[in-house]
């Protein structure tokens, strides 16, 4: 099953020149979603790890059948302000200002190996957040999964240059 071909492409969204990358459209293909946990948790069934974490909102899509699948538990790092309770934070930049995401302060234990997941990888930034919220907490990323790259934008390559491994099943280059 070839992942690219459910991913659709909406051009000049959310502004010209922009060519997104929806994955909505594999979502709610039954076999191509199926088949995309399946290649994930096949990959970490044999990874020493915790949890998976997930990043708000399609991490969350992702990530919580994977760890289901695997028999681990689950981490949602959300925007802030949307966890109750006590919580850590992380800032990060955006193209005009600043945003924050946030977990809770006892999602894990300290030492915890923790597998992150979002759907896509463009500039790295909120990912970059996350795992450093998670390794400041006491976590260790084993590796920042995603089913789609940006390579153009870098992301992988900043998480990489942070000392993260990083893995997608899709590439989309220059197009």
């Amino acid at each position: 099953m070839n992942l690219r071909d459910l991913i659709r492409t909406i051009p000049d969204y959310p502004k010209p020149g922009i060519m997104f990358r929806d994955i909505t459209t594999l979502l709610g293909h039954p076999d191509g979603f199926k088949h995309t946990i399946q290649m994930l948790a096949d990959r970490y069934a044999e990874y020493n790890f915790d949890y998976v974490a997930g990043i708000e909102a399609r991490g969350f899509i992702l990530g919580a059948p994977i760890a289901a699948n695997l028999g681990k538990g689950f981490i949602p790092v959300r925007k802030a302000g949307k966890l109750p309770g006590k919580t850590v934070t992380q800032s990060y930049e955006l193209e005009y200002g600043t945003d924050q995401i946030e977990i809770h302060v006892d999602a894990f234990p300290k030492g915890s190996k923790i597998l992150l997941v979002d759907d896509l990888i463009a500039t790295g930034g909120t990912a970059a957040a996350a795992a450093q919220l998670i390794e400041g907490s006491g976590g260790k990323i084993v590796e920042c999964c995603f089913v789609i790259d940006l390579p153009d934008l870098g992301g992988a390559n900043k998480l990489e240059a942070m000392g993260m491994r990083v893995f997608s099943l899709v590439g989309f280059e220059g197009d």
